[in-house]
């Protein structure tokens, strides 16, 4: 069955920044990474055990990706020992809320599986 739309409708589109917000969004262990840092500053190795099961190759691209968005900064401190702290700037912490209310509308409205493990820390 084919479906015509009306004559004179305006054909529907989605929005553009929506699609982009999902894009990075959905990019596995951003938002994750984004909620993780809301605690505050973190290192690299504090970061790998908050989120069991991301590797260090993927946990070093997803925070070079927010360094370079902006959403990140990272800090080298002179040791000894030399660290790197990594610290959500303004506009991560403005996405915040938005992970807030996404988690809560999860918690409210998407089933739990029954043998799925969440990461340590969610």
């Amino acid at each position: 069955m084919t479906v015509r739309p009306e004559v004179g409708a305006t054909p529907r589109t989605c929005d553009g920044g929506v699609a982009r917000a999902f894009a990075f969004l959905g990019k596995r262990w951003n938002g994750m990474l984004l909620s993780t840092l809301a605690d505050g500053p973190a290192g690299f190795a504090e970061l790998t055990r908050a989120l069991p099961g991301i590797s260090e190759s993927v946990l070093s691209d997803r925070l070079g990706e927010l360094v370079r968005l902006g959403l990140v900064s990272r800090t080298v401190r002179q040791g000894p020992p030399v660290g790197v702290r990594y610290e959500l700037t303004g506009p991560g912490a403005t996405l915040l809320p938005v992970l807030d209310a996404l988690g809560r509308w999860a918690h409210e409205h998407l089933p739990a599986e029954p043998n799925a493990v969440p990461p340590q820390g969610c």
